[in-house]
């Protein structure tokens, strides 16, 4: 009841959001219902315009570009979000035990933060997937990897703030270990700030995500994936047909949405620590 009395209370951009993330999340797990074609399956001719037969057109190889839209929402969005979970676990866990428990293990956490905080994270991408196979689980680790760094100083940096409070000293004078008060005493207290990184962590990996399929080293083909939708169907542009359109279009929509959902919770957080 309280969720649904906070969705109540949202503004329409918010309700917008949501309603498309609703959207993009039932077209990825419907994908096999929806998709009026298989997923590597030539229905026509290259790049033919939209007809009864292939509503949006067909690609470079002739497969419909519809039914690759839905299967690349299931790819790309899932890759995405594996990778963006993956990266706040590890981040969350990393941030707030070096804050609890500092000493050699903050400072060897920071350093290697540091380290990778240092590099071009696009360049490390390419690096490691080019000495890497760029299969499915190294693009969802190394994304993890470097968004992890992100998470991992804004939940240091809530950790050193809780660490002052009363209830986080009197429970760390009991003797609880600091993973049962990340779990039970930081992360429910600072779930605001941490739903709104969430948000901006999936865009990123989102959008990352979908470069390094552009520049060929994400997922890779025949999987259908909206990064490598744009780049293939690239050569269709001089001829006015929109066949990338359509995928670069699902990339900038998502994105909208999801920072519209972002700005929300954000607003809302902050109004409930002015009230608070």
């Amino acid at each position: 009841m309280t969720v649904l009395r906070t969705l109540g209370h949202a503004p329409l951009s918010a309700r917008l959001g949501l309603g498309l993330i609703a959207i993009y999340l039932g077209a990825a797990l419907l994908a096999p219902l929806l998709a009026p074609y298989g997923e590597t399956e030539v229905v026509g001719d290259v790049w033919e315009a939209s007809s009864r037969s292939a509503l949006l057109g067909t690609d470079q190889l002739g497969r419909d570009l519809l039914s690759r839209l839905l299967y690349g929402a299931r790819n790309t969005v899932g890759v995405a979000l594996v990778a963006t979970l993956l990266a706040f676990v590890v981040g969350v866990v990393g941030g707030s035990a070096a804050a609890l428990v500092g000493g050699w293990v903050d400072s060897l956490f920071n350093w290697l933060v540091e380290v990778l905080l240092a590099l071009p994270s696009l360049i490390l991408a390419l690096l490691l997937l080019s000495v890497l196979s760029p299969s499915v689980t190294t693009v969802v680790l190394v994304s993890a990897l470097l968004s992890a760094t992100r998470v991992f100083r804004l939940a240091r940096a809530l950790a050193l703030d809780m660490t002052a409070v009363e209830f986080v000293e009197l429970a760390r004078l009991r003797g609880e270990g600091w993973w049962w008060v990340v779990r039970s005493e930081i992360v429910p207290n600072t779930y605001g700030p941490l739903l709104a990184e969430l948000g901006l962590r999936f865009c990123f990996v989102f959008l990352f995500i979908g470069s390094l399929s552009f520049l060929g080293l994400g997922l890779q083909p025949p999987t259908a994936d909206w990064g490598s939708m744009v780049r293939d169907n690239a050569g269709a542009m001089p001829f006015g047909l929109a066949a990338p359109f359509f995928p670069a279009a699902a990339i900038a929509l998502l994105t909208v949405a999801v920072n519209l959902v972002v700005d929300w919770l954000a607003q809302t957080d902050a109004a409930h620590d002015r009230w608070s």
